[in-house]
């Protein structure tokens, strides 16, 4: 019976998705190939200064990114510090200042880990202005250099990639604010609270006291669903019941995660003049992520185990959830990954590290398996002894460069990041005794999961871990923000390396790319690349403990 449920959840979810592909994707296409301004931009533009009919170069493009996410974080973390003094702070302090750091870092690299208790640390304005506005613009910052990149491979013998300014506000303006009313709507028929009365003190069936937490929580959850940001108002995340109250406010808000990462690749199809192609990308996505929810199905439904799990979900849609926020960059969960099988746990560590695929956050998803895809093409090329052509582009030395850098940089800065916390005594210490919530391979498995997490840009947990120390703090941060900004960088050197070629006629030394084998080989370069980079580690935590 479990099985059946399984399988209509995913149909009902898949076929949901299926039915918004095509018209959500051809709109975000036309939103960001338009001439036209709104009104309400034209305002905006003139306000911040800029001229939206003038191009930038990749490298303007990529200062524009650096500049206004550092003014982002900046901001975040200075609010989040002077937090006493602003108003609806419910009594709270200033945000002490590693965990303010560790904040802004992760709210501005769209990763949204949190080492600190919501309702217990942050007021509504920190909340609404600081971490709601955050999860706004630094995934429309991720959406835009996915579609400079797009426009790269679209271009012909230019430098230009478009304007920073106007794909951030657009993205705003035309594509979140509205997904995130309408979600917002919906979150609160559904039970989500939505208020702004702070604690309520209640007399419990027992006689005691309670405080229950209220807040403007529907709103902030639309857009954390919708932007796969993650960041929880209440420190339970999606398990909270004010937060995620039902079975189909479950099943709504794994939809959000997915929505807009998998009519992306339709997005791309049209601005390239080349549905089928776009039509690959999907189905790869697609292939991933089933996969990975059959893999935690069979995993979570082996051990029968409801610990960590609410009741109200029960197995199958605490696994939905899981495979909707590890596939995407949704740091969002709605049961304790601690509690999983250490099989389940397994599947869902590896579906994070493969989750900017599948189908990944949003614009980081579809930007990194067109790095792949240049990958694959060329490897196939040298299969086949042809010239590797992506879209009439020539894949030479320097696109070759870009995208294997593009891939090393999120394992290099997880290990990295990993191996030197261990390599400091007092630091792995800290890490044995403070962080870790268990000892032996169930330990390791939170660490790991942690270190991947923030370099990986998702923001999840195993829930056992305490990241609350002033290294671990700094470390996360630092690790947060290589994994996002160093790749943002690389994709933008990539776009601008495809404008800057003509473009061949279709047909002219191109590799057969829309057929069913080359989702296979793209699919299989994807689990190639993905798991030997981090197996070895791997058998020392989840594998170790599954086969136990």
């Amino acid at each position: 019976m479990q099985w059946w449920y399984a399988a209509a959840s995913l149909a009902a979810l898949m076929l949901a998705l299926g039915l918004v592909y095509v018209p959500l994707g051809d709109y975000m296409a036309r939103m960001f190939t338009t001439d036209k301004d709104w009104r309400v931009e034209k305002v905006i533009y003139k306000l911040i200064g800029v001229n939206p009919a003038r191009q930038q170069s990749w490298r303007g493009y990529l200062r524009a990114v650096l500049a206004f996410s550092s003014v982002g974080m900046l901001l975040l973390y200075a609010m989040q510090r002077c937090q006493q003094w602003l108003p609806f702070s419910l009594g709270h302090g200033p945000v002490s200042p590693w965990v303010a750091f560790n904040t802004a870092a992760s709210y501005v690299g769209n990763t949204n880990w949190q080492a600190y208790s919501p309702e217990q640390t942050m007021g509504f304005t920190v909340q609404m202005a600081g971490l709601a506005v955050q999860s706004f613009v630094s995934v429309a910052a991720g959406l835009a250099v996915a579609i400079a990149l797009v426009r790269g491979l679209a271009a012909r013998r230019t430098k230009d990639i478009g304007n920073f300014w106007v794909d951030l506000i657009r993205t705003n303006i035309r594509l979140l604010l509205p997904l995130a009313m309408v979600a917002t709507i919906g979150l609160i028929i559904g039970g989500v609270v939505q208020n702004f009365t702070g604690f309520t003190q209640i007399t419990t069936i027992a006689g005691g006291t309670q405080a229950i937490p209220g807040g403007p929580v529907a709103s902030q959850e639309a857009i954390k669903m919708l932007g796969t940001n993650g960041g929880g108002f209440f420190n339970a995340n999606s398990a909270h019941p004010l937060e995620n109250p039902t079975p189909m406010t479950n099943m709504f808000q794994s939809y959000l995660l997915l929505v807009v990462p998998f009519a992306l690749p339709r997005t791309f199809g049209k601005m390239v003049d080349d549905h089928r192609l776009g039509d690959v990308v999907a189905a790869t996505m697609g292939i991933l992520f089933v996969a990975a929810y059959w893999g935690l199905t069979a995993a979570e439904l082996a051990g029968g185990v409801m610990e960590g799990k609410e009741q109200r979900f029960g197995i199958i849609g605490s696994v939905v959830f899981t495979a909707a926020t590890t596939g995407t960059t949704g740091g969002a969960i709605n049961s304790n990954l601690d509690s999983f099988t250490p099989l389940g746990g397994l599947v869902a560590m590896l579906h994070m590290i493969l989750g900017e695929v599948t189908p990944g956050g949003i614009g980081s998803g579809l930007y990194t398996i067109l790095i792949l895809m240049v990958i694959a093409v060329f490897l196939t090329g040298l299969l086949v002894g042809r010239t590797p052509v992506l879209l009439g582009k020539r894949l030479g030395p320097t696109e070759l460069k870009l995208a294997g850098l593009g891939i090393l940089i999120v394992p290099m800065v997880a290990l990295f990041g990993m191996a030197i916390s261990l390599a400091i005594p007092p630091v792995r210490t800290e890490l044995l005794t403070q962080a870790m919530g268990n000892s032996g391979t169930h330990g390791v498995s939170e660490m790991l999961y942690a270190f991947y997490s923030a370099a990986v840009n998702n923001g999840s947990a195993f829930s056992g871990f305490n990241a609350d120390t002033p290294w671990l703090n700094t470390v996360l941060g630092l690790m947060i923000l290589l994994g996002r900004f160093l790749v943002i960088a690389i994709v933008l050197a990539l776009a601008g390396a495809f404008a800057a070629q003509d473009k061949a006629p279709r047909g002219v030394g191109e590799l057969p790319l829309r057929r069913p084998q080359f989702i296979g080989l793209l699919t299989t370069l994807i689990l190639f690349i993905g798991v030997p980079t981090f197996f070895a580690i791997l058998t020392a935590g989840p594998l170790a403990e599954g086969l136990r």
